[in-house]
């Protein structure tokens, strides 16, 4: 859901116009990133693994939830609805695509589980389900006769307090459990580590590190949420405090920050080792050798093997 849609109360026409321009423009950002992703996973063959589809679909939710937020503003009628109820279920399949990915690591790494390909029909349930809910339950309170220019604003309280339960606890939720699912593996993998120093084991001591090297950057997943997410929650408290007055920089923030979710999970779950390699991969034999020294060092192709990626840091996918 746009969040540039419950903002605007009394805020004046020309910060509407820059909250407007600032959602397009992020939200622009975000699914050029997810949908770079999305291809990514459809043309590389060797990237249609268990661990990498999770991120596929966190995507594809992420790519969707853009597309309706740039669609814009439209005043009446059905297509002003289907806006409403799409970015509704696809910002909250997104958050919800990220505990399956929480879920998965803990399952594999602390568990030592090897059926969590089993268990995607039942993650599909899980995220599509829960998101179906929540959002045909968020009608509730809406007037559909004073829906004004801006598609799915809340009227009253009661629309405010249903909105608020219907997105915001889902997603304090995921951010709480995918913040004590990732302690736990990175607690488990510095436990390892330990003995493997302890034990003087150099072959276990080695895969510890490499485990450990890629979890410092999952550890750090939860932050994308609740950067992109926090300051939407405060405006949300504040507006259900102050309904008739709006902080137009909480709101920029607000905007801002939740359009660029996308983007920031394309980045973070989507660009690793495995895609930069799988796309070194197709430009090298066509790029010239000058032109190759001006490429990102994280697009270069590094002479070690690929760092961990999610379920492979104990299982190895077996496709």
């Amino acid at each position: 859901m746009s969040n540039v849609q419950q903002v605007i109360g009394s805020l004046t026409a020309n910060d509407r116009r820059i909250l407007t321009s600032l959602n397009t423009g992020a939200s622009t950002l975000s699914f050029a990133g997810s949908t770079f992703i999305v291809l990514c996973y459809v043309l590389f063959k060797e990237l249609r693994k268990f661990s990498f589809k999770l991120v596929f679909f966190l995507a594809l939710a992420d790519m969707l939830c853009s597309f309706f937020n740039i669609i814009g503003d439209p005043s009446q009628g059905f297509f002003c609805y289907a806006q409403g109820y799409s970015t509704h279920f696809f910002c909250v399949a997104s958050f919800l695509w990220t505990t399956t990915i929480a879920f998965t690591l803990h399952r594999t790494v602390v568990r030592h589980k090897t059926d969590v390909e089993d268990l995607e029909p039942m993650f599909h349930l899980y995220v599509w389900g829960t998101s179906l809910f929540v959002t045909v339950i968020r009608s509730i309170g809406n007037d559909p006769g004073r829906l004004g220019v801006w598609c799915w604003s809340e009227t009253g309280r009661t629309g405010k307090v249903v909105h608020f339960i219907t997105f915001y606890a889902p997603l304090w939720g995921a951010i709480l459990f995918n913040g004590l699912t990732y302690f736990q593996v990175i607690r488990m993998i510095n436990n390892a580590t330990r003995m493997a120093v302890g034990m003087s084991d150099r072959s276990q001591l080695s895969d510890a590190r490499a485990d450990m090297k890629a979890l410092n950057r999952w550890g750090y997943y939860p932050l994308i949420l609740i950067g992109s997410w926090a300051f939407g929650t405060i405006n949300r408290i504040h507006d259900f405090i102050e309904p008739g007055r709006k902080i137009f920089w909480l709101s920029f923030l607000d905007v801002g920050m939740a359009a660029l979710m996308g983007l920031f999970n394309s980045i973070a779950y989507g660009l690793n080792s495995s895609v930069r390699r799988a796309i070194h991969e197709r430009l090298d034999p066509w790029c010239p050798e000058r032109l190759r020294r001006w490429l990102p060092a994280a697009l270069r192709l590094r002479s070690q093997l690929p760092e961990s990626e999610l379920v492979p840091l104990k299982v190895q996918d077996e496709q």
